[in-house]
C-alpha cells in the first residue's frame, strides 16, 4: 500500500515509518520538519494547513495518524487546534480522497479519570472527565475518528507509556531529573503501571493496519490499549531506566496528595508566570501526579486477539537494549 504516516518526527512516527518501508510499502510522512527517515518521501506542513494536509493526503491509501499536540501544560486552543480541528481535518481530506484505512493513534488517558485502573480493557474517551487538555482532546478526536468508520475503515490503537532508545519523553526525562536530584517517589512507589516498548507499539500499529486491510469488521470503529502487558510497580521500573542510562535511581518520597497539590498550583502559574525546566515541561501536574501513584495496568486478551499480535521485546530485554544503546551512542544526548 502507499501509506501516509502523520507525525514522523517523533520517535513512534519515525520508528512507523521505517517499519512500514521495511515491510514493503511505499511511505509518505508529514509533518513540520523532515522525518530524517531513508526512503520515504516528506510532506512538509502541519495538520492545522488545511492545503498541506490535502496535498499529504492526496494519493495514499491508508493513513496512520499520530500527529498531535503532546504536553503537560499548555494553552488549551492550542491542544484544540491540533489534536481535535487537526484530527477533523485529515478525516475530512481522507474521505475527500478516497483512503480506504485509518489507524487513528490515540493514548489510555482519553479514558482515565484519575482513579486506579486495574485491569479494564479500553473504556469509551471521555472528553467531559479526562484529565488535562491533552487527554480531553485526544478524546474528542479519537471519538471523531472512530465516528468516521463508515467512508473509512478507522481503527483507534491507545500505545501506554511507548519508551525506547532514543526516547525523548520518558527515558531522558527520567534520566535529567534524576541526575539533578528531581525525581522523587510518590507515596512507596508501589503503583504498578503498565507501559510498552518502542518496537512493540510500532508493530501493534502496523498489525492494526494490516487487520484493516483484511476487510474484516473484528476491528472496525473499536478501540484497544496496547501494552507489553508486564506491569512494573512505579519504583522499580523508574530504577530500571535509570540503571539503563546510568542515573541515580529515586530515593527521596513525597506524598501522592502533596504531589497532586503541588501540581494544580504548578498548573495555575505555568502559564503566567515566566516559570521554565531543563526539559520545557513542568516539573509535577495534577495528571503527572496521578500517573506515578495510581495503578494503571490494562487488560490485553482482545488487544491480541483482535490484532493478531502479541509484544515482541520483554520489558526487561527493553532495559537491556536501552542501556546498550546508552552505552554506544545515548549518553551525550542524555546528558544534553
Amino acid at each position: 500500500m502507499k501509506v501516509l504516516v502523520t507525525g514522523a518526527s517523533g520517535l513512534l512516527g519515525r520508528t512507523t515509518a521505517a517499519r512500514l518501508r521495511d515491510a514493503g510499502h511505499e511511505v509518505r510522512t508529514f509533518q513540520r520538519r523532515p522525518s530524517g527517515v531513508a526512503g520515504v518521501q516528506d510532506s512538509l506542513g502541519s495538520v492545522t494547513e488545511p492545503d498541506a494536509v490535502d496535498r499529504a493526503v492526496r494519493g495514499v491509501e491508508a493513513v496512520v495518524h499520530l500527529a498531535a499536540k503532546v504536553s503537560f501544560a499548555g494553552d488549551a486552543a492550542d491542544f484544540r487546534r491540533v489534536n481535535v480541528d487537526g484530527t477533523r481535518t485529515l478525516l475530512a481530506a481522507a474521505a475527500r480522497h478516497g483512503v480506504a484505512d485509518v489507524v487513528h493513534v490515540s493514548t489510555p488517558s482519553v479514558a482515565h479519570t484519575g482513579t486506579a485502573i486495574v485491569g479494564d480493557d479500553a473504556p469509551r474517551a471521555d472528553p467531559q472527565r479526562a484529565h488535562g487538555e491533552y487527554a480531553r482532546t485526544k478524546a474528542q478526536a479519537e471519538l471523531l475518528a472512530l465516528d468516521a468508520d463508515g467512508a473509512l475503515r478507522v481503527v483507534a490503537v491507545r500505545p501506554h507509556i511507548v519508551w525506547g532508545p532514543g526516547d525523548e519523553q520518558l527515558v531522558a526525562r527520567v534520566a535529567q531529573r534524576a541526575r539533578a536530584g528531581r525525581l522523587p517517589l510518590l507515596g512507596h512507589g508501589a503503583a504498578l503501571i503498565d507501559t510498552t516498548y518502542l518496537d512493540n507499539a510500532v508493530s501493534a500499529l502496523v498489525a492494526a493496519l494490516h487487520r484493516l486491510g483484511d476487510d474484516d469488521d473484528a476491528v472496525r470503529g473499536r478501540a484497544y490499549v496496547v501494552t507489553n502487558g508486564e506491569p512494573r510497580t512505579v519504583a522499580e521500573l523508574l530504577a530500571g531506566i535509570c540503571a539503563a542510562v546510568g542515573a541515580p535511581a529515586p530515593t527521596a518520597r513525597v506524598p501522592a496528595a502533596v504531589a497532586r497539590g503541588a501540581g494544580a498550583v504548578v498548573e495555575t502559574l505555568w502559564g503566567r508566570l515566566p516559570l521554565r525546566s531543563a526539559d520545557g515541561e513542568p516539573p509535577m501536574t495534577r495528571f503527572l501526579a496521578e500517573q506515578l501513584s495510581t495503578a494503571h495496568w490494562f487488560d490485553q486478551r482482545r488487544t491480541r486477539a483482535d490484532l493478531r499480535w502479541v509484544p515482541e521485546v520483554t520489558l526487561d530485554e527493553g532495559l537491556r537494549r536501552l542501556a546498550q544503546w546508552h552505552a554506544a551512542e545515548g549518553g551525550a544526548a542524555l546528558r544534553a
